[in-house]
Formats: structure tokens, C-alpha cells, sequence
């Protein structure tokens, strides 16, 4: 087998030192996470578990790992420092496949695994290094035979059996949109449900129930210990989360909210101060926000992360320090179709659009419908009557206010019967 360009044995990585941004060292590799996908898919690396020099290891996300040198890890942004906590469904590629037995005779044992990038910041196992034990040796001891490399698939472990477990439903989910996930699990029976959302990892169940029926937010989230629940809250949008916690009752949201991380919580409580259906209570607290001494080619990097949803990442904000919200003195807005006309050293707060106006926290749903209608716009800021960006509302925030409340579940039930129709 001939190895991929990018592909990287896991053995080696394993006890790398991890660096950030800075190039200062945070911890060390410890293991990877991966899980296997349904399909006939290779198994996809979820991410890294590192060791800081607390010993205290914590998950870090593919999408944060930047470089993988046979010196070094390099990651980038930050990274959530709760300890891991294993999931069902993922598998240790060190704990729990290293030396792993293949075959009836359990002498050919599994020595290495690769992984290998199939797009920007996206990796999968590859080859499976073995090692043979040829015969019984003089006293007793297996001799060592030839290794050899061979794909993933020939390894039974890395293969999803087929069925309709929480494993195989989770594997399914790993290249499926949120909104196809809240549907599937619109659809499970209660028993099965269950199983699925405690296998599930906190980022996958929050972007899914953003995508629920309210009601059905609301008993999913009723249902997870108060220790899961913070953490997936904390994983939404904090406009959603925000919703979410004015409808359970005073007492459960403010639990929730003290066990949440001070900087989550502390977004989730802003929101909680405006009325649902204004400015303030749709807007998103972290918008792309910029220096004025930020140019077009830092402004264009902004953008790109991964994490953006396409509405956020239309548009940068430029603002005095500090550059978190409620930030400095709001400068301006630039849409990002006049970065990509510019030159890389441009200035952005050159570029500002001087037409478009903010939205006040007040602004009541009709405001700010018919102001994105006016401007054509996918988002706007908000803006304080002292000055200050407070965040911003999104297209998809707008809609999702205007339709009727159970248009989600109404949306659900139509999907439901154009299959039994199709059926």
C-alpha cells in the first residue's frame, strides 16, 4: 500500500507536545478519538486528547488542530478545558486498538494505525499496521513475524455491523446536516431516543436541538443530568440557548446557568435581559468583530473559520477595543464581497458601508424584518444607545421569529408523511 502524502502514523503523534498560537506548549498527546461511520465509510478522527501539565486531559477538536509536524502538534482558538469525558461510541485509537487481536488464531496483532487529511482540517484512518506472531518459540514465546500494511477495511473493528443501534445511528449522523439529524431524532421512539442522545457528544446534540420543535428542546433537554444539560447549552448559539432557558422554569435555568462556564453563561444572561421578538433577544453575541487597524487579508482569515455560519460570515464589524461584545465605540460594517474586491493591505475600516444603519436592542420583529428587506441584507448589528456593538441579528434568526411557533414540528410531520406517501 502506498502511503498518502498527508498521512501521519498515530503512534508518532502520540506524546507530541501541543503548542498554541504563540508557539508555547500546552500539554502533550495522549491519544486519538475516532469514531466509525455507517455507508462503508472510512472511520473519521473526531480529535485529540491532550494532557496538560495539570494531568488533567481534556478533548480537543480536529478543527482546532492546525499542523501535525513530527515535532509538534500546533493548535489554533480556543480550546475547551472541561475534562474528557468518553463517549459510547468513540473509540481510543492507543487504549483500545493498539495490540488489539485480528483473526481466530489472535496472533497477528495491530501495532499502528494512520490517519490522513481528506479536506482542510478533516482526517480519517487509513492503513492498520499488523504484526504476526509466526510460531511458538523454545520456551513458549511467539516469534515475531514480518508486518505488513493493510486498509481499514480489512480490519473488522473498524467496520460498522449493520442495524439500527445508537452506534449505527450515531456513525449515520457523523455526515448528516443538523436539521436531518433533529428530524431522526424527531422520529425515534422514546427508549431509543435516549440511548442515541447519551452516545451522542455535546456539539452534535446542540446544533440538532436547535433544530427542534420547542417543546421537544425542552423535554430532551429536561431529560440529561443537570452536569450534560449545561454542557450542551453551552455548546449552542447563545441566542438559542437563550430561548431555551426563558422557557423552563426560574429555578432549573438558573442552575443551569451557574453550572454553565462564566464567559457561555455570561452571553446566554445578556440575551436573557430583551424581549424574545427584538433585536436584542435574536442577535447573536459574536459576530466577525475587527480593530481599525485591521486590513482586508486579516479580515478575509476572520471569515473563513469553520465555525462561521455563511449569515455571520457575510459581514465584519469594525469597532475601537475591546473587540468582545459589548464592544468599544462602533466604527462600522463591511460586506464581504467589497473585502474580496480590495487589496490584501487595504484597510478595512476604509471600506465601511456608510448607508446601512444599526438596530437598536429594542427594535420590535416588524423593525427589523422590514429592515432587512430594506437593506437586503443575511445580518445586521446591533448597536447601544451609547455606542457600543452588542452583537448581531442573522436572516435565519429573523425567519425563524416570524413563522408560526410549531412550524419545526409542522415541518417534521409533512417529512414524516411525503415517506409514508413515497412508501
Amino acid at each position: 500500500m502506498v502511503a498518502k502524502e498527508s498521512e501521519v502514523f498515530i503512534s508518532r503523534v502520540i506524546g507530541l507536545p501541543i503548542v498554541d498560537a504563540a508557539g508555547d506548549q500546552v500539554g502533550r498527546v495522549k491519544d486519538v478519538v475516532c469514531y466509525i461511520r455507517a455507508d462503508g465509510l472510512a472511520p473519521r478522527v473526531k480529535g485529540i486528547v491532550a494532557e496538560l501539565f495539570a494531568r488533567a486531559r481534556i478533548f480537543v477538536p480536529m478543527v482546532r488542530v492546525h499542523n501535525i509536524t513530527p515535532n509538534q502538534v500546533a493548535i489554533l482558538g480556543q480550546v475547551d478545558t472541561r475534562r474528557f469525558q468518553r463517549r459510547e461510541t468513540e473509540l481510543l485509537v492507543s487504549a483500545d486498538l493498539f495490540d488489539r487481536s485480528i483473526g481466530r488464531e489472535s496472533r497477528t496483532k495491530i501495532f499502528d494505525i494512520s490517519m490522513h487529511q481528506v479536506r482542510n482540517r478533516e482526517w480519517e484512518l487509513s492503513s492498520v499496521a499488523l504484526r504476526s506472531s509466526t510460531r511458538v518459540g523454545r520456551f513458549g514465546f511467539g516469534g515475531r513475524g514480518d508486518a505488513q500494511v493493510v486498509s481499514w477495511r480489512e480490519i473488522p473493528d473498524l467496520i460498522l455491523r449493520t442495524g439500527r443501534t445508537a452506534a449505527h445511528l450515531i456513525a449515520e449522523f457523523s455526515d448528516m446536516k443538523a436539521a436531518d439529524i433533529a428530524q431522526e431524532l424527531h422520529d425515534l421512539e422514546p427508549e431509543s431516543l435516549l440511548a442515541v442522545v447519551e452516545a451522542l457528544d455535546d456539539e452534535t446534540l446542540a446544533e440538532a436541538l436547535e433544530e427542534l420543535p420547542e417543546d421537544e428542546q425542552i423535554e430532551l433537554i429536561s431529560q440529561l443530568d443537570t452536569e450534560r444539560a449545561a454542557d450542551v447549552l453551552a455548546e449552542m448559539d447563545p441566542d438559542d440557548a437563550a430561548d431555551l432557558i426563558k422557557d423552563l422554569p426560574s429555578d432549573v435555568a438558573e442552575d443551569l446557568l451557574q453550572r454553565m462556564e462564566p464567559e457561555e453563561a455570561s452571553d446566554v444572561r445578556r440575551l436573557l435581559i430583551y424581549g424574545e421578538f427584538t433585536a436584542g433577544g435574536m442577535m447573536t453575541p459574536e459576530p466577525v468583530i475587527l480593530d481599525t487597524d485591521a486590513t482586508v487579508a486579516q479580515a478575509l482569515a476572520n471569515v473563513r473559520l469553520e465555525a462561521l455560519t455563511p449569515a455571520l460570515a457575510s459581514m465584519v464589524f469594525v469597532t475601537r477595543p475591546p473587540l468582545e461584545t459589548p464592544s468599544g465605540r462602533y466604527i462600522g460594517a463591511v460586506h464581504i464581497q467589497r473585502l474580496l474586491r480590495e487589496p490584501p493591505t487595504t484597510l478595512v475600516a476604509t471600506l465601511l458601508d456608510d448607508n446601512l444603519e444599526a438596530l437598536t436592542p429594542d427594535a420590535p420583529l416588524a423593525q427589523v424584518s422590514r429592515f432587512f428587506a430594506t437593506y437586503n441584507l443575511v445580518v445586521a448589528p446591533v448597536v447601544n444607545h451609547e455606542g457600543h456593538l452588542l452583537g448581531a441579528v442573522t436572516v435565519d434568526d429573523v425567519l425563524d421569529h416570524m413563522l408560526p411557533d410549531d412550524w419545526r414540528g409542522d415541518q417534521m410531520d409533512e417529512v414524516e408523511v411525503s415517506e409514508v406517501s413515497d412508501g
